[in-house]
């Protein structure tokens, strides 16, 4: 579909409970938290360069956006207080976030339990080798 077809009416970032809520015409508005929108960042630094190359972002819980920038008529740009400012959110890829919300942080909260990783960024989990 073309990606402007999935541009957002209305966005709306709520600070106090970190969540970005986008609302597209005719459905329903859809809250991201900011969490979910830096562990899915569409970056090199999380996605890698190619297919095995994903990078489990850990300690993200308390993470924020401080700003939201417009890149043309296609892409949000987020900026996170981790300083991480590197992924441009196509409409294509912001709407797929909405839709997939929900199995796709079920499959970060079970890859974070395989890595015996905590999404607490004051946890620092050390495995124990025997």
């Amino acid at each position: 579909m073309n990606d402007a077809a999935h541009r957002p009416q209305g966005i709306h970032l709520h600070r106090k409970s970190r969540e970005l809520e986008l609302t597209y015409a005719g459905e329903q508005s859809y809250r991201l938290s900011c969490e979910y929108l830096r562990v899915y960042s569409p970056s090199a630094e999380v996605k890698g360069h190619g297919p095995g190359q994903e990078v489990l972002q850990t300690g993200k819980q308390q993470v924020t956006i401080t700003a939201i920038k417009p890149v043309g008529h296609y892409a949000l740009q987020l900026v996170f207080d981790d300083g991480h400012d590197t992924g441009l959110y196509s409409w294509d890829y912001l709407y797929q976030l909405c839709r997939e919300q929900e199995s796709w942080w079920q499959d970060y909260l079970t890859r974070m339990e395989a890595a015996g990783a905590s999404r607490d960024p004051q946890v620092q989990v050390v495995k124990f080798q025997p």
